[in-house]
């Protein structure tokens, strides 16, 4: 649930808090006091898109901060909010909270932040998807879209998820065999071209048989022998001055570096003095890596090549391999990783009478299994579909549409993504009239009082999660009021509800109530966020009634309203 809300030069607000109880939490105020503003800076936290217009006039930026608390929500729910915050870098506070932000430039950009980390919206959407979910008069006309419809029908029922999930399984299978069949078919010509293509190049890869770094290594020997005379005589030098020239069969009467530090090794070393003895020491491991020095550089002498026909033999493997870095990659390794994936390639776009023969088997095969696994969704999306249709309709009964009657229809399509199924929500107004689709025969009033029937009921299976409603009771008074504020306070006993309402019978059922208040000044106008008290509340009450704030009959009618919903409220918390 969000635990609290801070908001800071968004719209009208400059600046503004408000700490949110569980329960249902309602926002009131008059038209244009900035209530809209805190469901957008909610829709912000949601990582909904970012509008510079908003940004209050002469601000730089606006920011939206929310703390959500997760203990409340089911373990496997609140598990993987944990992780993708971990993931993400973020961490919780001391009190096992998460913080999110979102702060929009008046230039337009905007940044994310999840935990204490920078995050890109799309991760604080991630973040929120379980968490909050908001509902407004622009989310009912979404609500009318086809795909919208059947996402609303598989939510209802839990068993439909794990079959989708096959479904889609087998159908991105079907697909990409069918793809890879049409291809091969339809381009076999463009197809045969690239075989052969591909074909020469391997083959003229394979005639060099280049081998990992052996350019390098080529280029480091070809260097050697061009320079082997200076190359032997700088060697010849230094193991000359290090073993003398006797080494090598000469005679000299100068005596070589080794012989010198030997002597004077054993000189220090047999000394009685403790520190002379630890330069000996010290002269001992310089005579050692001399040593050492003395062996490689024999190596080095032993190695360099004396061929010289050997140069040119080399000149020409540094060619054949030039002409492959020219066609195929910048070097050996990369030609051998291209010849790779040639090969991979050309084992993909067999063409032959076989192997298509083979793959149509496989497709026919893919295509049996996607259907199968389409009719079982099917059968579980129908028989949800009559259940679904039940509820709400019992629903609707409560709210003021005592004989509407809602049916959800689901009709087969060739298959897709999601399923071989279209769903399509109709609605009649009473038991003999034909059902019509929801875009031509529900009123605003109507599509309201629908949309929040089917949230009543999608959200039985839900827990600890948190539901805005933005003015979703447009459209609507007198008795179907009372009872969209009783199914919102029933939705409550088991999430957290925030509601924005014009409607004092709405208003009544909170256990929270908020009132935006607008103070309009000669050089700006400014709203703030004020939490009720009771007496306050029957004054907001009595205002919203018919703007009777000071009147005894105003006070004794809210005052009405509110006893009659707390005693509605007491009776949802005991079932």
């Amino acid at each position: 649930m969000l635990a609290d809300i801070a908001i800071e030069n968004l719209g009208v607000i400059p600046s503004a808090s408000a700490e949110l109880a569980d329960g249902l939490t309602v926002l009131t105020g008059e038209t244009g006091a900035g209530k809209t503003m805190v469901v957008t800076g909610l829709r912000l936290l949601a990582g909904g898109r970012a509008d510079a217009s908003r940004v209050r006039t002469g601000a730089p930026q606006a920011v939206v901060e929310g703390r959500f608390l997760t203990a409340a929500l089911p373990a496997d729910i609140a598990r993987a909010t944990a992780e993708l915050v971990d993931a993400a870098g973020g961490t919780a506070d001391e009190n096992g909270e998460f913080i999110a932000s979102r702060t929009v430039n008046a230039s337009g950009r905007s940044r994310a932040h999840l935990g204490g980390r920078s995050v890109p919206a799309a991760t604080l959407a991630e973040f929120t998807a379980p968490l909050l979910t908001i509902h407004g008069q622009n989310d009912q006309l979404r609500l009318l879209a086809p795909d919208q419809q059947l996402a609303a029908l598989d939510r209802f029922d839990p068993a439909i998820a794990p079959l989708l999930a096959t479904y889609r399984e087998a159908w991105s299978t079907w697909r990409s065999l069918a793809r890879d069949l049409r291809q091969r078919t339809e381009s076999r010509r463009e197809l045969a071209q690239e075989i052969d293509r591909l074909q020469f190049a391997l083959d003229e890869i394979d005639a060099v048989e280049p081998e990992p770094g052996e350019d390098a290594d080529l280029l480091t020997r070809i260097r050697r022998l061009q320079d082997v005379d200076t190359l032997r005589e700088e060697a010849v030098t230094a193991l000359g001055a290090i073993d003398g020239p006797e080494s090598f069969g000469g005679y000299s009467e100068d005596e070589p570096a080794s012989t010198l530090l030997g002597r004077a090794e054993s000189a220090l070393v047999s000394s009685e003095d403790e520190a002379l003895r630890g330069l000996g020491e010290r002269l001992t491991e310089i005579t050692t890596q001399l040593s050492e020095i003395a062996v490689e550089l024999g190596s080095y002498l032993a190695d360099l090549p004396a061929d010289p026909g050997q140069l040119e033999e080399l000149l020409q493997r540094q060619q054949q391999l030039k002409l492959l870095t020219r066609k195929y990659a910048p070097d050996a390794d990369g030609v051998l990783a291209w010849r790779d994936k040639a090969r991979a390639r050309l084992a993909k776009i067999d063409i032959s009478s076989e192997a298509l023969d083979e793959l149509k088997k496989q497709v026919a095969a893919a295509e049996k299994t996607m259907r199968a696994a389409a009719k079982k969704l099917s059968k579980a999306r129908t028989a949800a579909a009559a259940a679904l249709g039940e509820s709400v309709t019992a629903e609707l009964q409560g709210l003021a549409m005592a004989k509407a009657r809602l049916v959800v229809d689901v009709r087969p399509v060739d298959p897709g993504r999601d399923g071989a199924d279209e769903v399509e929500l109709t609605l009649a107004p009473n038991a003999s009239a034909e059902p019509r689709p929801l875009a031509s025969s529900a009123s605003g009033g109507e599509l309201s009082r629908v949309m929040l029937a089917l949230e009543v009921i999608l959200s039985a299976g839900t827990e600890g999660a948190t539901l805005v409603f933005d003015e979703v009771d447009a459209g609507v008074g007198g008795r179907a009021a009372v009872e969209i504020g009783r199914r919102l306070a029933r939705l409550a006993t088991r999430n957290q509800v925030i509601v924005v309402t014009h409607l004092p019978q709405v208003a009544a059922y909170a256990d929270t109530h908020l009132h935006v208040a607008k103070n309009v000044g000669d050089e700006a106008v400014t709203s703030g966020v004020l939490t009720l008290s009771d007496d306050q509340r029957v004054e907001e009450l009595a205002r919203m009634l018919a703007g009777l704030d000071d009147t005894d009959t105003g006070r004794a009618h809210a005052a009405e309203l509110l006893d009659r919903a707390r005693a509605d409220r007491a009776e949802f918390r005991r079932a």
